[in-house]
């Protein structure tokens, strides 16, 4: 049975592009377009989509507020389109915040049809399999984690390294937050495009006890601090003497991503070895599996999101699959899991 998707865009070009786009998978059926949120509401009632592709930019009433209204009065997964820009970024940030599972780039001179199109495609299948209901346990768990007091004795030399997806946002806020300021460096993937994750990793430092920002070349990992590898970029992290440092790199995508978990974790697993602590959360596909079973044989401690508290259940159930995971929780008590390993 075909993944039902309804094309929300006030520009006729988009429409026309994700509707031919989308229609030459198999999995998947465009039911409808519509130009703006109120042609959206009526056929979202009459057509019962699987999934919202929604812009963000529209005439008689913006995407947010639409998205809000949505979520509120019928809960589906919605995949947020917008503009490679500073603006459009911080929009897709508040859209994440407000239920949509994923946000991506529209065409343009910097981000193709093709590589939008397989991006739109792994975005819709993984939205399908979206728990609503856990998108919003997660964001309510969120709103208490800062209030949680967890601490560490004394600052450590290990390293936390994590992948994440589709609902990582949430669940990497949640994990965040919950950190005391001298937390062991983290180094962390989640797949988003490039920009968004500069505006992501802002909104998380001025809500976390610690640093959090988005790695810049030879960036130290030092306790205190958190940094999300670069939208469209690999980071791999490096070892000089006693330091811990990261290096951002292009290259072919990996497991179908850039950045890629599996190249963070391969790294991890060369040069930090029993030193590291490794989490894998929320996400469709197999991304860091086989780099989260190099880090074990190194050494390391790993943990893995478990089905329950997870939007999608892909990533970390490969990561298991594969012998890579020595515990298995819930997203509630995994920062202090976390620190304990540390």
């Amino acid at each position: 049975m075909s993944i039902k998707v309804l094309v929300v865009d006030d520009s006729a070009v988009v429409r026309n592009i994700f509707s031919k786009e989308l229609d030459s998978d198999p999995e998947i059926e465009v039911v409808g377009t519509a130009p703006d949120p109120f042609v959206a509401r009526d056929k979202i009632v009459r057509l019962k989509p699987d999934v919202i592709t929604l812009d963000i930019e529209m005439p008689r009433m913006d995407g947010i507020t639409f998205l809000r209204k949505l979520m509120k009065h019928y809960p589906l997964p919605v995949i947020v389109v917008s503009s490679l820009t500073q603006k459009g970024s911080e929009l897709a940030m508040e859209a994440l915040n407000d239920g949509a599972v994923e946000v991506m780039c529209k065409p343009g001179p910097a981000y193709g049809v093709g590589d939008m199109s397989l991006s739109l495609i792994e975005k819709i299948k993984a939205a399908s399999r979206v728990s609503v209901n856990n998108l919003e346990k997660v964001k309510q768990q969120t709103s208490i984690a800062g209030k949680k007091k967890l601490s560490l004795t004394r600052t450590t030399n290990k390293v936390i390294a994590i992948g994440a997806s589709t609902g990582g946002t949430q669940a990497l806020e949640f994990i965040l937050t919950a950190m005391p300021s001298n937390a062991p460096g983290i180094v962390i993937v989640q797949h988003m495009p490039e920009k968004f994750t500069k505006s992501f990793a802002m909104r998380l430092n001025d809500i976390c006890k610690i640093e959090v920002k988005e790695a810049e070349h030879n960036d130290r990992v030092i306790p205190g601090k958190a940094m999300i590898a670069p939208g469209n970029k690999h980071m791999v992290l490096k070892r000089s003497g006693a330091t811990y440092m990261v290096e951002i790199k292009d290259g072919p995508l990996v497991k179908r991503q850039r950045p890629s978990v599996e190249v963070l974790f391969n790294s991890v697993s060369k040069y930090v070895g029993n030193n590291a602590v490794g989490v894998i959360l929320t996400g469709m596909g197999s991304d860091g599996a086989d780099g989260m079973l190099k880090m074990k044989k190194s050494g390391s401690i790993n943990i893995a999101q478990d089905e329950k508290s997870c939007v999608v259940f892909g990533m970390p159930k490969e990561a298991i699959k594969m012998g890579g995971v020595d515990k298995i929780m819930d997203l509630s008590v995994i920062p202090e899991e976390m620190l304990k390993l540390a």
